[in-house]
């Protein structure tokens, strides 16, 4: 399947913060606004989708980050001044939830990927510092047999010694079933390729 990628081989240039504001929360995608398009993120429970939104943003405080796992339950909306939205998806894998929430929000997500029309591309946040768990390995099957257009961001770039980066790199790639060049390697903390995730969001939100 082709994935229709930004060039991401080059640094992009320097680029302004993605104009987001929260707009709402949902439990059903019959409760979602209308949207011109959108991007959705989605990832393990913990794997930093709160800190990656708020970095994308320039802002500390529009998405609520947590030290417990599995504080995003629902599907939390986020609108540019144009209309595009962005969404943030109920993480995966939190154990600690009853097993008839977890499969409430397996619902909520699958529902979502499958069924939401506006939906341009999903960002699929996978940990650099531990690489694709089964979980994630798990999604990534799902995806591909749903023919959901999606790019992989690794996130905590700055928690990978430098080095094992390129390594890392090589081997979480490999365990996605991509290549290096399809991996946008990310660091909400230190800033690292923010500015080209915010370029390539940018991008897909832009209007046709």
């Amino acid at each position: 399947m082709s994935h229709d990628l930004p060039v991401i081989g080059q640094t992009a240039p320097m680029s302004s913060p993605v104009q987001l504001t929260f707009h709402s929360s949902a439990e059903r995608l019959d409760q979602l606004p209308d949207s011109r398009v959108e991007v959705a993120v989605a990832g393990r429970s913990n794997v930093g989708k709160s800190s990656l939104l708020n970095a994308l943003a320039g802002r500390k405080q529009l998405a609520f980050t947590s030290g417990t796992p599995g504080r995003t339950q629902l599907l939390n909306v986020y609108e540019t001044p144009d209309g595009a939205t962005l969404v943030d998806l109920p993480g995966y894998g939190y154990a600690k939830a009853s097993a008839k929430d977890r499969a409430a929000w397996r619902r909520r997500l699958e529902s979502y990927l499958l069924e939401r029309e506006p939906l341009a591309m999903t960002l699929l946040l996978v940990d650099g510092e531990i690489g694709p768990t089964t979980l994630d390995r798990e999604m990534l099957a799902w995806l591909r047999a749903g023919d959901v257009v999606f790019t992989i961001v690794a996130t905590k770039h700055d928690k990978v010694r430098s080095s094992k980066r390129e390594r890392r790199k090589r081997d979480l790639a490999e365990g996605c079933g991509v290549a290096p060049g399809e991996v946008v390697w990310v660091s909400a903390q230190r800033g690292v390729n923010v500015d080209r995730l915010r370029a390539m969001v940018a991008g897909w939100l832009r209007p046709s």
